[in-house]
Parts: C-alpha cells; sequence; structure tokens
C-alpha cells in the first residue's frame, strides 16, 4: 500500500513539473496588456511631422478623393485617341486582282481632306488573326435545306466555310482563330488558337450537334467578337464555370486582324439594336468578311413568302431584304467585303478571296497633332502610287479600306458588356 501511494505521489510531482514547463502563451487566449516600464508617461505628446510625411499624406489624400469622385464607363470601347490605324488592301478595278509588293511611299492617307504622316507600316508578310462567327440556330438549318434537301443537315451549309477556312488557310504556329457560334446567344467554341487538333475538335463538336433555338441574335453576337464581354465558357476548356469573361478582337495585340461572319444577316432580337452594332464596328476599326446564308432559301422561295414576317415567325421578304442591305454596310464600314452565296459550290472561291485579302493587307497608322473630338465622324481616304511616278493611280487601282473612323463619346451611356 505504502508502494502505491509512492508511485501516484511520484507521478503527480512529474505532472505538476510538466504543467509548470508550458510557455505561458500557450495558455492565454488573448494576448496580455504591457504597461510602461519606469517613469513613462501613458500619453505621449505628438511629434510634428516631418516634411516628406505631410508631402505623403497630402498625395494620398488627392488619390482617394479622385477614386471617390471617378466614374466608371462600362462597355465603352478603349481605342487610343492619338494613334490611327488603317487596314488596307489595294487591288486592279478591271482585273480584280490583288497588288502586292508595295511600300510605304507608295501610300498616302489622307483625314477629311488633310494628308497624314505615316508613322507606321506593316506589309503583308505579318501572321493573321481571326475570329470566325457561325449563324448556329434553327433558322439557319431551314435555310440551309434550300441546298442539301434532306441529303444532309441543313446547317452544313454555314459550317463548311468555317471547317475549310480553319483547314486550309490557318498556317500554324503563326496565325490564330478562335470560333464562336451564336444563336439567342454568342458561345465561343474555341479561344484564339494555333494548335491543329484544337481547330479538328473544334470542327468535330459543331458537325456532330445540331441547333437548339431558332433566334438570331447577329448584332449580339457582333458586338461580342469584337468587344468581348461576359457570356458562356469556352466550350472546348470543359470549365466548371457556367460564364466567363471573354476578350474581343479589339484587346488582341496583332498586325493584322479581321472577323468572319457566316451568317444570313436576320436579327431576331439582340439586345443592342442596327444603330449600335454600326457604331461598335465603326469604333473597333477591325475588318469583317461576310458569308451570306441562305440566299439560295430566298430566291427558291420568294414567291411564297409574305412582304412581311408571318405570325409563325417565318422571315418575310422585307426581312430578308434588310438582312442583305445590313451585311452590306457591315462589311464596307468595316472595310472588309460582303460575299453573296448562293450555291455551297462557290465556297471555295470565296474563301480563296478572303485569305488573299487578308494575306495582302497593308497596316498604316498615323500619329494625330489633336485628339479627335468624341462621337464625331473623320472621313479616311487612302490613297495609292503603284509606280511610283509621284502620281496617284485612283482610275486604274482601287484601295480597299474603312471610309471613317468615329472615336467613342464618354458622355453616352452604354450598355455593359455583359451579354
Amino acid at each position: 500500500m505504502q508502494n502505491l501511494y509512492t508511485r501516484v505521489t511520484s507521478i503527480l510531482f512529474v505532472f505538476t513539473l510538466l504543467i509548470g514547463s508550458i510557455p505561458v502563451g500557450f495558455a492565454q487566449s488573448k494576448p496580455q496588456r504591457v504597461e510602461p516600464k519606469g517613469n513613462d508617461k501613458k500619453n505621449q505628446r505628438p511629434k510634428p511631422k516631418t516634411p516628406e510625411e505631410l508631402k505623403a499624406e497630402e498625395e494620398e489624400k488627392k488619390r482617394l478623393a479622385e477614386e471617390k469622385s471617378a466614374v466608371a464607363e462600362e462597355g465603352v470601347i478603349a481605342v487610343d485617341t492619338n494613334i490611327v490605324n488603317v487596314d488596307a488592301v489595294v487591288f486592279n478595278k478591271k482585273t480584280g486582282q490583288i497588288i502586292g509588293g508595295l511600300k510605304k511611299e507608295n501610300f498616302a492617307v489622307f483625314e477629311n481632306g488633310v494628308k497624314q504622316d505615316i508613322s507606321n507600316f506593316t506589309t503583308p508578310e505579318s501572321p493573321i488573326t481571326v475570329t470566325l462567327v457561325l449563324e448556329y440556330s434553327k433558322w439557319t438549318e431551314m435555310f440551309g435545306r434550300a441546298a442539301g434537301g434532306y441529303f444532309e443537315p441543313g446547317v452544313y451549309e454555314s459550317i463548311r466555310p468555317v471547317a475549310q477556312f480553319l483547314t486550309r488557310f490557318i498556317k500554324p504556329p503563326d496565325d490564330y482563330a478562335s470560333v464562336i457560334a451564336f444563336d439567342m446567344r454568342p458561345t465561343p467554341i474555341t479561344d484564339f488558337t494555333n494548335d491543329p487538333q484544337r481547330i479538328r475538335q473544334t470542327i468535330d463538336l459543331l458537325l456532330r450537334n445540331s441547333p437548339a433555338f431558332r433566334e438570331n441574335n447577329l448584332y449580339d453576337a457582333i458586338k461580342f467578337s469584337l468587344i468581348g464581354g461576359r457570356g458562356d465558357s469556352v466550350v472546348l476548356e470543359d470549365s466548371k464555370e457556367r460564364q466567363a469573361d471573354y476578350s474581343g478582337m479589339i484587346s488582341v495585340k496583332s498586325k493584322r486582324r479581321a472577323i468572319i461572319l457566316v451568317a444570313s444577316g436576320i436579327d431576331t432580337f439582340s439586345k443592342i439594336n442596327y444603330g449600335e452594332a454600326r457604331k461598335i464596328i465603326q469604333e473597333a476599326g477591325i475588318p469583317i468578311y461576310i458569308i451570306s446564308t441562305g440566299n439560295l432559301f430566298y430566291k427558291k422561295y420568294e414567291g411564297y413568302l409574305g412582304a412581311t414576317d408571318g405570325l409563325t415567325g417565318m422571315p418575310g421578304r422585307l426581312t430578308f431584304l434588310q438582312a442583305k442591305n445590313a451585311m452590306n454596310t457591315f462589311a464596307k464600314e468595316s472595310g472588309g467585303m460582303h460575299f453573296e452565296m448562293t450555291f455551297e459550290s462557290e465556297i471555295p472561291q470565296y474563301l480563296q478571296s478572303i485569305n488573299g485579302l487578308l494575306r495582302s493587307q497593308y497596316s498604316l497608322s498615323y500619329d494625330l497633332l489633336a485628339k479627335h473630338e468624341p462621337g464625331k465622324k473623320y472621313k479616311l481616304e487612302v490613297k495609292v502610287d503603284v509606280d511610283g511616278d509621284g502620281t496617284y493611280d485612283d482610275k486604274q487601282f482601287v484601295v480597299q479600306h474603312r471610309p471613317f473612323i468615329t472615336t467613342p463619346n464618354p458622355d453616352e451611356k452604354k450598355k455593359d458588356k455583359k451579354g
């Protein structure tokens, strides 16, 4: 019994030593207040600030005041108003032959009739970056049946131009391409890529799927492809997020950029209207090359269509004509070209022309001596002297470029980029 008592007493003694050896900090849940030592006063008199501290404090107040008074302008396209970029293609009026091998000295740029000094010049050897925007809706499928009948899906009429351009004319690793399909909203299939495997996956995805909706929100798709915004996540990235931010073509740092639009030109109920779409195109300054679909359908069934849209939503004759005019305007004001496809056999010729135009595109830019007025249009004119004799060859050659530049107006309230 005594041995047991001795053993318990020893254990308690050791346990007491262990408890006493644990640092006090572990047992405290809150830091203890430290009392001043010696004769130090609890409330010290403030010391005067140094000139450097006063200056830093003043700068910080000024910065905070500027941040507080700043007004966020969502959806305004960021355009460097000190530099104007102009893409130009030169070809013979009679033969249509594209003229290459030109130098900076062969060109002259005029803004509102005043000649500008060309500060930067890029030859057509630069790589290209394109976004292919594809109408992929039930209407697309119906219009395409006029060409393929019941032997193949009607949507092939729109998929073929995209597939052929990606496989024949995109040259990795220097060229980049992205693909956006749209119905009631634009959906990026692949972001900008130079990977042949990703291009093949894009084509396979479009071929093995079928359209789900019949709405064609064309204007929203154009806006999304040019300035980007919040939209569906990129399909081939297999993201867990339903939506993501997409950067449009204007944010791409490339010497040669273009949009290739394959669509009927019919818009159902976009969030922006025709005028707003035009303004975005004008401000972006990126050429849009358009292949119209649905023309064969219209020519075959024009006599059966009403003047206006029917109760079932079937587009009327005026809708088809308005679509054609819209496509012509978008191509002209962007510096691109409109190809009105009737038969699918015309696709290779159109794509060859688009590739030739892109590969022969000169990039010119000039510096502004005075900033442009917001919201005002400035007429652009590019002239060429092919033989270098000092005379502009206006009668023999045509210079394709955007006809004017429009600067954004910060006073206008624009819709945000969420699409």
